[in-house]
């Protein structure tokens, strides 16, 4: 499987036990969807390897203790430590409305209520405070949007469009701006 059709589930932090147990940080708002899962995929020198799951459970809220299959000691734990886990694109639930995921909405177009298409989403940044879409302008300028419930209108799986309400200023502070130069 390729590492563009999974989607990052969360990171091993550390041991647990000395049979071989790890405690896996989830990155999700639903941690107990995790609990019952086959396999998963560690990433192993940046590829995607696949791994089966004898027994997982939550422990502490945000973390999944995990029994992965043929890691039976301390020492086979402790070397996956840090690895990244992630999951298939297939198994995350359909969303309808306005909820999308991230990578779902990549290259649609962004169309404002005031300024008519801004451009193509080319990328989410959700390492903010508040995420927001990265949408390339025409002019090759990049605009700057919150990710938010009141700036949202309607997201159009079909059409492959975003439509937008920015807030009044927003988009001509960024096609404003001076381009950047190399000199």
């Amino acid at each position: 499987m390729k590492k563009e059709d999974l989607y990052y589930v969360g990171k091993i932090v550390k041991t647990y036990g000395r049979h071989g147990e790890v405690l896996v940080k989830l990155d999700t708002d639903e941690p107990e969807m995790y609990e019952d899962m086959e396999s998963v995929f560690l990433e192993i020198k940046g590829q995607p390897v696949p791994f089966f799951i004898n027994a997982s459970r939550l422990h502490k809220s945000m973390l999944l203790r995990m029994d992965i299959d043929g890691i039976d000691s301390i020492e086979q734990a402790e070397e996956l430590v840090g690895r990244k886990l992630f999951l298939p694109l297939s198994t995350l639930p359909e969303l309808t409305g306005n909820r999308f995921y991230y990578h779902e909405i990549m290259g649609f177009k962004a169309v404002d209520a005031r300024h008519g298409e801004l451009g193509i989403i080319r990328d989410v940044n959700d390492m903010a405070a508040q995420p927001y879409f990265i949408i390339q302008h025409p002019s090759g300028k990049d605009i700057l949007v919150p990710i938010h419930d009141e700036f949202l209108i309607e997201v159009n799986r079909k059409d492959k469009t975003i439509h937008l309400k920015t807030p009044e200023g927003l988009v001509k502070l960024f096609l404003d701006r001076p381009s950047d130069s190399k000199s």
